[in-house]
């Protein structure tokens, strides 16, 4: 039966492999997040936010190309998570992104991580990567969402983004903790 599930899997992604495009970016759309992180602090650096938005949109791009998606990120997931692909799930995007943008060294700008849990149980948590102004938080940043759209960058206020709650990555992670250790307890007694 896994074998069969497989099998359909990987028919299902090589027939909407024709579907898929390379994300690409306009000048409008850069310009457009730079002037976004600019406004984020007067003290970020005009340049530094032109670079941080440049490498946003062409490093989604890349992981894209990278992780090899050629489906819609749901389906990408359960490729990866079944052990077809071997990267490309939210986190894979947070950290990658987050990695590449830290190598910057900005002085003005900082990267940061966000989840969102579930709004329900057949849901499951979504990661994210989120930039900031030196010394905010991430209620004060931009979510950079890379999986949202299989590699094509999706970027937002994080207090705007309609679709999911945005914690700080070490506050949800703090509270599953919590959670389990809860359940362990009440499991022993």
């Amino acid at each position: 039966m896994k074998s069969l599930f497989a099998t359909l899997l990987i028919l299902t992604a090589v027939t909407l492999a024709g579907c898929s495009t390379n994300p690409t970016a306009t000048k409008g759309d850069v310009e457009e997040l730079s002037l976004a992180l600019q406004s984020l602090d007067p003290q970020v650096d005009p340049d530094e936010a032109r670079r941080a938005a440049e490498l946003a949109y062409s490093y989604s791009a890349h992981l894209a190309r990278q992780y090899n998606v050629t489906t819609s990120p749901i389906v990408h997931n359960t490729l990866v998570n079944s052990g077809i692909k071997e990267r490309g799930i939210c986190v894979h995007y947070a950290e990658d992104m987050q990695a590449r943008l830290n190598q910057e060294n900005f002085q003005t700008l900082t990267m940061l991580r966000a989840i969102a849990e579930p709004k329900n149980e057949f849901r499951i948590d979504h990661s994210t990567a989120v930039i900031a102004a030196k010394g905010n938080g991430i209620y004060e940043g931009i979510v950079l969402d890379p999986w949202r759209y299989g590699g094509k960058l999706f970027w937002s206020a994080t207090t705007e983004d309609s679709r999911y709650n945005w914690e700080p990555q070490l506050k949800v992670l703090r509270r599953k903790y919590e959670r389990r250790m809860a359940k362990e307890a009440a499991a022993g007694s």
